[in-house]
């Protein structure tokens, strides 16, 4: 069975949390749910930080003067190259593999400096503007053209990170890397960079502190905030975005009295975590609704089981193993749900789990039953193999009978296999330790894998 959600981090068997390091460790074989925000160079207190955000709206407004003095079509062709950089992996993409806008889009986007006085004067103070003109421009493309311009420092920064990391790289060239002393785009060539496992492109790394999964400057806040909506039409209720975007062309002041709040807030605004553990409030109230289900199937009751510790037990592990993901799979025609979890090896008994049983990730089978039976250990038996290794976690209601404990005994003698299971109970105190700080909820995992041991041969 293959790692679920596989990280490049996973894939060389550097086993570090997520919570430890600077940069969004990639996926493999998708992108990464977030975005590069340019206000938070802006405000960033790192010195570093705002002269990234000054380079890179000195190599935008540059396609500005380019366009003004008769090289438009050079402008229009770096703004289309700057659109996508796919060696950063962000967004929502399945396959890492993005797409440019057109020329037409740029074309555009490129118009605005002549269009709009003020930015043909003196350039735009944030490119996240375009969006409040240009339809179609939103927060992935944004996100794109700011990591397009930067590429070189995010070179840097990844061949620093894989140095300290030992991160295995290889010679690589990387198309579009922008030359702030020439003003283009360029091929650069023996960069050592780490690739990509099934594609063998090269990955980019990018710092944790400029993501969000929204724009400090989006366009749903400005519409629903600020934009003068009564201006534009006399029935605001049927406002479309496009007759937005018209009167915004026409009176630059809406937008500017926009950026001016949002730049006074920027207290307010801060990157978005990839993970973010849930309350201690919202934990109780989960664990709460868990107890009052009934066992079995009756009124979606599995389906509500699952949910609820879906969301319950990422949180209560956090940081000690990072949530991959909840996994569907099928077995003689009964669906079964999974959370899986990326091993760090970051306390001794993940480690005894990496090196014991080959666990790379941790896999926890959810069953809202009255009791696990044998079928269920056969089960989750033949799940734990190869890379998925071979230590697994029943989360259900009641402790194991004496039968099924015997068989997963019988199991560690014979396949070395370690099967746990974690009830109500414990997941009751797992609760309370999440909720005190004096210990972590883990710990309830590490005392049932030693009772469980204790009985083993």
């Amino acid at each position: 069975m293959a790692l679920i959600r596989p990280r490049l981090t996973d894939h060389h068997g550097i086993l570090l949390p997520q919570s430890e390091l600077d940069f969004a460790i990639p996926f493999i074989d998708e992108d990464i749910p977030l975005y590069v925000d340019p206000f938070m160079l802006w405000r960033s207190p790192s010195q570093q930080d705002r002269s990234l955000h000054t380079s890179l709206l000195n190599a935008f407004n540059n396609l500005g003067y380019l366009a003004k003095n008769g090289q438009e079509q050079q402008a229009i062709a770096s703004l289309v190259a700057a659109s996508e950089c796919e060696e950063v992996g962000l967004g929502t993409s399945a396959t890492r593999v993005g797409k440019r806008i057109g020329k037409e889009k740029a074309t555009e986007v490129i118009s605005l400096f002549k269009r709009i006085p003020q930015y043909g004067r003196a350039g735009f103070r944030h490119i996240e503007e375009i969006q409040f003109y240009v339809d179609g421009i939103s927060k992935d493309r944004i996100s794109d053209i700011c990591c397009s311009f930067l590429k070189s420092f995010l070179i840097d920064f990844t061949i620093q990170q894989c140095e300290r990391l030992g991160i295995p790289t290889q010679s690589t060239k990387v198309s579009n890397v922008y030359d702030d002393r020439k003003n283009l785009f360029e091929t650069q060539g023996n960069l050592n960079l780490p690739a990509n496992p099934n594609t063998g492109s090269p990955l980019v790394f990018v710092p944790k502190r400029w993501l969000r999964y929204v724009p400090w400057l989006n366009y749903d806040d400005y519409f629903e905030k600020h934009c003068p909506q009564d201006e534009i039409s006399h029935t605001p209720e049927e406002l479309t975005r496009v007759e937005v975007l018209n009167y915004n062309r026409e009176n630059y002041g809406a937008i500017d009295r926009y950026i001016v709040v949002k730049e006074r807030s920027f207290d307010d605004c801060h990157s978005d975590p990839l993970f973010s553990q849930i309350p201690v409030i919202s934990a109780k109230r989960k664990f709460a609704a868990i107890q009052k289900l009934a066992t079995g199937k009756e009124d979606g009751a599995d389906r509500k089981y699952e949910e609820l510790l879906g969301q319950l037990l990422p949180s209560l592990l956090y940081p000690k193993l990072d949530f991959a993901q909840e996994q569907a799979r099928t077995e003689s025609g009964v669906s079964i749900r999974d959370l899986v979890f990326y091993n760090t090896a970051s306390t001794p008994f993940l480690a005894d789990m990496h090196k014991d049983y080959g666990s790379k990730q941790i896999t926890m089978e959810l069953k809202n039953v009255q009791s696990i039976e044998r079928i269920h250990v056969d089960q989750l038996n033949r799940y734990l193999a190869e890379e998925l290794g071979r230590f697994g976690i029943f989360v259900t209601r009641t402790p194991l009978k004496k039968a099924e404990m015997k068989r997963t005994i019988d199991l560690w003698s014979g396949q070395r296999k370690a099967i746990i299971a974690l009830t109500d109970q414990d997941i009751a105190q797992m609760v309370e330790l999440f909720e005190s700080k004096q210990r972590d909820p883990i710990d309830v995992i590490v005392r049932n894998y030693n009772q469980f041991r204790s009985k083993c041969p």
